[in-house]
C-alpha cells in the first residue's frame, strides 16, 4: 500500500507562486498515475493535474492550464505541483493521490478521462495541504 506524504503550500499573494511536494513511501511508482486534487468549501473536489509515471504524460484542468505544472521525480518518488500566477480562487486544500499499477491503456484513459469518472482509480491519498491566496 502506497503512502503519500505532502509538504509545501501555505500562503501567497495573488500573482505569486507556491510549490507543493508529495513523496511516496513505496518500492516504486512504475506505471502509476499521480494526481493533484483540490477542494474548497462549497465546491466539488477538482482534479487539477495528473501525470503518468512512465512517459510523464500530463493533463490539466482548464482552470489551471498554463499556470500550474505537475512533475515527477522518479529517483525520489516525489510528485510536485508548481503553481504560478496564483489567484484567490486557487485557495483550497490540495491533496495528492496515486493509482495502483496500470496498463498503458488504463493510464491513458485515466489521464484523459473526466474527474468524476476516474477518481475511483486513485487508491492512495496524501494528508492534504492548505493553500491560501490573498488578493
Amino acid at each position: 500500500q502506497v503512502q503519500l506524504v505532502q509538504s509545501g503550500g501555505g500562503s501567497a499573494q495573488a500573482g505569486e507562486s507556491l510549490r507543493l511536494a508529495c513523496r511516496a513511501l513505496a518500492p516504486d511508482l512504475d506505471s502509476h498515475v499521480l494526481g493533484w486534487f483540490r477542494q474548497s468549501t462549497g465546491k466539488e473536489r477538482e482534479r487539477v493535474a495528473a501525470i503518468y509515471t512512465v512517459d510523464h504524460l500530463t493533463k490539466y484542468a482548464d482552470s489551471v492550464k498554463g499556470r500550474f505544472t505537475i512533475s515527477y521525480d522518479k529517483a525520489n518518488l516525489t510528485v510536485y505541483l508548481e503553481s504560478k500566477s496564483l489567484r484567490p480562487e486557487d485557495a483550497a486544500t490540495y491533496i495528492c493521490a496515486a493509482t495502483g499499477y496500470l496498463t498503458p491503456t488504463q493510464a491513458l484513459g485515466i489521464i484523459n478521462g473526466k474527474d468524476k469518472e476516474t477518481a475511483d482509480w486513485f487508491e492512495a491519498w496524501g494528508q492534504g495541504t492548505q493553500v491560501s491566496v490573498s488578493s
